[in-house]
């Protein structure tokens, strides 16, 4: 009793546990989610919008303290330096040449703040915030595309599920075909090549039914990555309607809102912010600046220096508060190249939005034809079909009344087989160029509707 209890526990977690098929809705908006590719984008859209907050922090005071102490010679001379990185500066009065040394010591803290910048930092952060929209348009773009692919992987598992299913019942019929011809050979009613010939068909089905399973692992495995699976073993697929005609179409138009041109429409916009940031760079800055600080010094004017310590810390303060202005008027040559620059990849990125344009339609039309052939198609298959099974059911029965030759129930049987793939994909073929529609289109949501009804 007990071992039953612990089947039965055993059954329930292994039905809990057990994952869900997937339908072709359900795959596209996993996918979607989940691929690597999105979670890239996702982050690449951190990212831009951290550059939104450092360009705003562009709004704040800086703030620099400073602290530092010094034994060094106190010497000094008059006259000027250029401005360097090489030689510490020193201040006082010009002294005598000596080869004392003593402390030095200074700390203060500077602020400095620019009231108004004639709207350079607001232009700089609008191009932060263009590159942010132009992140958020490869997020969706990137997404949409993960999504299309996933639906053709899904669509691509069901077909080689399908193509399995026909070469397992031509495996069947040539098994049957081949117990009927040894029956009729072994009668010596046929010669022995007419069995030699049946078993060659019988293994040539079994190839290929061996081909048709790698197919189907290598979609499973595909679609397993898609979705994000441990494992291709793991991923079903529930067919649902999508083994019927599907009605309606999902995609007439191109519209605006194809995530491809929006994302090229935010990066147009994008080198416009930038456009607008380099007219207001060739400005006036100015930086209202106060500070608090204080120096120690052990050299004496006298030529004399203080205490073993004297110097280690500050002992006279100062403050000053003031205004400055900075125009850097030879900038203007590279700001205005770098505007001439913006303004070409203006122009590309415009003409590349015109080219996208212009394939997305060509898609679309190419699209719309597949779909109205793959339905023509379509509906002619089940005649085909039964064309098929008739031809093969009759040469069956030919051969066993002596009317016909093993090779031409070998053709029927080839024939069935073929047809009956066919019209399995057919169908399918009808929802992959609806898939490719709306691809083009730039929405799969009447598609994933009309796969849920």
């Amino acid at each position: 009793m007990k071992s039953l209890l612990l089947i039965a526990a055993a059954s329930v977690v292994g039905a809990q546990t057990a994952p869900q098929p997937l339908t072709f809705a359900m795959t596209v908006r996993q996918a979607s989610a989940n691929y690597a590719s999105v979670r890239v984008s996702q982050e690449q859209l951190t990212a831009a919008r951290a550059g939104v907050n450092l360009a705003r922090t562009a709004y704040l005071p800086h703030i620099d303290f400073l602290a530092q102490a010094n034994r060094a010679t106190h010497n000094n001379i008059y006259g000027l330096l250029l401005p360097q990185s090489a030689i510490p500066s020193i201040s006082g009065p010009v002294l005598p040449s000596v080869a004392a040394n003593v402390w030095g010591s200074a700390t203060g803290v500077l602020v400095a703040w620019e009231p108004f910048d004639f709207g350079l930092r607001k232009a700089n952060v609008e191009a932060s915030e263009a590159g942010r929209k132009r992140a958020e348009a490869a997020v969706a773009r990137t997404q949409f595309e993960v999504a299309s692919l996933a639906g053709d992987a899904w669509l691509t598992t069901l077909a080689a599920e399908e193509t399995v299913r026909a070469a397992h019942a031509a495996v069947e019929r040539a098994e049957t075909v081949e117990k009927i011809v040894g029956a009729v050979v072994k009668a010596e009613l046929r010669p022995g090549a007419d069995l030699s010939r049946t078993q060659a068909e019988t293994a040539l089905a079994r190839t290929q039914l061996a081909q048709a399973r790698q197919a189907e692992a290598v979609a499973r495995a595909t679609l397993a990555q898609m979705v994000g699976a441990q494992g291709p073993a793991i991923v079903q697929i529930a067919p649902g309607r999508m083994t019927s005609m599907p009605d309606g179409t999902a995609a007439p138009e191109v519209p605006g809102t194809h995530p491809l041109l929006l994302e090229q429409a935010a990066a147009i916009e994008e080198v416009k912010a930038r456009e607008t940031a380099l007219d207001t760079a060739w400005r006036p800055k100015f930086n209202l600046q106060g500070a608090g600080y204080g120096r120690g010094s052990g050299a004496r004017l006298d030529n004399t220096s203080g205490g073993p310590a004297s110097g280690l810390y500050p002992d006279t303060g100062n403050w000053a508060i003031g205004f400055s202005l900075a125009f850097p008027i030879m900038d203007y040559a590279a700001i205005r190249a770098r505007k001439q620059i913006e303004a070409g990849n203006e122009r590309v990125e415009a003409a590349r939005l015109q080219q996208m344009n212009v394939e997305l339609r060509g898609q679309l039309d190419r699209a719309k034809a597949m779909v109205e052939g793959a339905r023509e198609i379509a509906r002619n298959m089940p005649v085909q079909l039964q064309a098929a099974q008739e031809t093969e059911r009759q040469a069956v029965a030919r051969y066993k009344a002596g009317l016909c030759t093993a090779i031409e129930v070998a053709e029927a049987e080839r024939l069935l087989t073929q047809t009956e793939i066919d019209d399995a994909l057919a169908r399918l073929n009808v929802w992959r160029a609806l898939l490719a529609a709306g691809a083009a289109s730039g929405d799969l949501e009447p598609l994933l509707t009309m796969s849920e009804r």
